[in-house]
């Protein structure tokens, strides 16, 4: 089978298309015949060795699958035919990927392979971030820094999904129309008096501030949670690990929080069946995960290229088979 190897750390230049043997699944495990592997930060990362998960070259990343089982072992609730989402951890730009059963999905019928591997992680993200850490309710303004990125995305249509009045905040011109279209109330730009601009639309305060980012936008992006608000901090998009004077946490009265949910669910492995449950309530209540630029597998490298020079606008999917 043909599949993307990881030769070296450095970068999406280290990736190699190479043709590799089929998986021999263990005697638990499930063969999947990947159609699509969504393209996300961390694999971004993988590729320069600078994610937490670091495991020997050479071998293959991806990690949001959705395919169709080609084989299951004996006793299995899955079925050769089933249309499935896999969290792959690794092993996803290939054609096959073999996995537990622990790490499958039904795939939801009213959505395209592409739709499925674009639900992955940022969705899971999004609304572990959005109910578990932040504890978002109905009615509440949310704040979604980095917006037009794939967890950005995800939590504007999470967001919406529970009821919350979205102000998106971004970065890239030209991604207002995007964002709006995916349901966000306010467009922000971060220019000089953004801060600001998020204060008034929000009447004084966000509820809920996501942070994907990180970087120089954090200090300020503290100063628009209202009191009993919570900054709920994802990941570093931008770089920099921000630090925070403790003092404006105490006297503004607001709860910053982690959510990591790759190592939460390592210590809570429940959580992503339980997280999948309901975001499968919300695709049939209408939501669709964006699907806004595919590539090819051979073309995987400029996925992650474009992806960290900021080019990609949503979600990116890479399309294995018809």
């Amino acid at each position: 089978m043909k599949a993307q190897v990881l030769i070296a750390e450095n970068g999406p230049a280290g990736l190699e298309l190479q043709e590799v043997p089929d998986p021999v699944p263990g005697p638990e495990q499930v063969v999947v015949d990947v159609k699509s592997c969504g393209v996300c930060f961390p694999d971004l990362l993988m590729s320069q060795g600078k994610y937490q998960l670091r495991p020997p070259l050479p071998y293959t990343p991806g990690t949001e699958v959705a395919g169709v089982v080609r084989s299951a072992p004996e006793g299995s609730a899955y079925q050769p035919g089933d249309r499935v989402l896999a969290a792959s951890f690794l092993g996803g730009f290939a054609e096959q990927v073999a996995v537990t059963e622990g790490q499958l999905f039904p795939l939801p019928d009213a959505l395209s392979f592409d739709e499925g591997a674009s639900l992955g992680i940022n969705f899971q993200t999004a609304l572990f971030a959005l109910k578990l850490r932040a504890e978002t309710a109905p009615g509440e303004v949310v704040g979604v820094l980095g917006a037009a990125g794939g967890v950005g995305t995800a939590s504007i249509l999470v967001a919406k999904a529970m009821g919350a009045k979205v102000i998106a905040i971004v970065h890239r011109t030209g991604a207002e129309d995007m964002l709006r279209a995916l349901g966000a109330d306010e467009v922000v730009q971060l220019t000089d008096g953004w801060k600001d601009r998020v204060l008034e639309l929000s009447d004084g305060g966000v509820d809920v501030m996501i942070d994907p980012v990180g970087g120089e936008v954090f200090d300020e992006a503290v100063r628009t949670v209202a009191p009993d608000g919570r900054f709920v901090v994802i990941g570093f998009a931008a770089g920099g690990i921000p630090t925070i004077k403790l003092n404006r946490v105490l006297f503004r009265n607001i709860s910053i929080v982690g959510a990591a949910w790759g190592e939460y669910i390592r210590t809570h492995p429940d959580v992503p069946a339980l997280l999948h449950d309901e975001l499968v309530e919300m695709i049939d209540a209408g939501m669709r995960p964006p699907v806004n630029v595919t590539y090819p597998l051979e073309d995987l490298p400029k996925a992650l290229t474009d992806l960290a020079e900021g080019r990609v606008r949503g979600k990116a999917v890479v399309q294995i088979a018809p």
